[in-house]
Formats: C-alpha cells, structure tokens, sequence
C-alpha cells in the first residue's frame, strides 16, 4: 500500500513569524498536535504540541514567542507514492510519530501518522514501530541540557 492511501490531506501550515498562541489554536481548530512550518514555499521546520510545552513554555517562553524559535528545525519527510512499509521503518529509526508527504516535485500533500499507519499496516509492525520510536534519546530528544 502507498502512503497516498491512507495519509492525511487536509494540513494546516505555520509560518516561523507565526506566534505560538496562533499555532497552537490552529492546532486545537483541526484537532492536530503538529504543524509543518514553511517559508518562501519549503518545508523548514516542524511545530509540535509538545514543542510549544518543552521547547516554548519549559524555557520561559510566552505565547508571543514565535513558531521559529520553538520548531524543530529537522524535516524528516516521505513521498506519497513510498510504501507504508518503508515509511514505518523510517519513523521507527527516525524516532517520529509524524511525517509531511510530499509529490515528487516537492510540495506538501499531506502527514502521515502512526495512528495513520496502524490502519494500514499489520498490528505486530505499528506496535514494533512504537516501540522504536519510544524508546530513550535519539536524534529529537527534548531533553533539556
């Protein structure tokens, strides 16, 4: 099965100049825990929920903080015609729950989540997946130093 098949569509996208409390009510009016962040028409970062707490609020940051200061600036992305497969395999070893899609020419279609690919995908490897993306450290720990 290819993630055209079960990813999202419909994605809200913040801008870095964006404050926190716009990207956080864009979040709850779609009911979503993340935003893909884009300037100049590129994909340059990822928002968060969690982001906004550790990264924004943690830090002593107010809702006037903007999206830039408080993304993750590391796009990890897929295609919407890759296998879901190999896309679970990607979260796993990239340690996230969320990934844009986007068309060969590069422009967001949509996000693919594990909640999404538990719906595609043989129970055993979602779970697999979980465990991966759970576990201690890697590259996107928020941990503060």
């Amino acid at each position: 099965m290819k993630i055209s098949e079960c990813m999202t569509r419909d994605v809200e996208l913040a801008s870095p100049g964006m404050s926190l409390r716009e990207a956080a009510r864009r979040m709850c009016e779609c009911d979503a825990g993340v935003l893909p962040v884009g300037e100049n028409d590129r994909l340059v970062g990822m928002l968060t929920d969690r982001d906004i707490a550790v990264r924004g609020v943690a830090q002593g940051k107010g809702p006037a903080a903007t999206v830039g200061e408080t993304m993750s600036p590391e796009v990890r992305w897929c295609y919407e015609d890759d296998d879901v497969e190999d896309v679970l395999q990607a979260m796993s070893e990239e340690q996230v729950r969320r990934m844009p899609v986007l068309n060969r020419q590069k422009r967001l279609v949509g996000i693919i989540s594990l909640g999404d690919l538990s719906e595609a995908t043989r129970p055993q490897a979602t779970g697999q997946a979980l465990c991966a993306i759970s576990r201690t450290g890697g590259p996107h720990s928020q941990a503060l130093h």
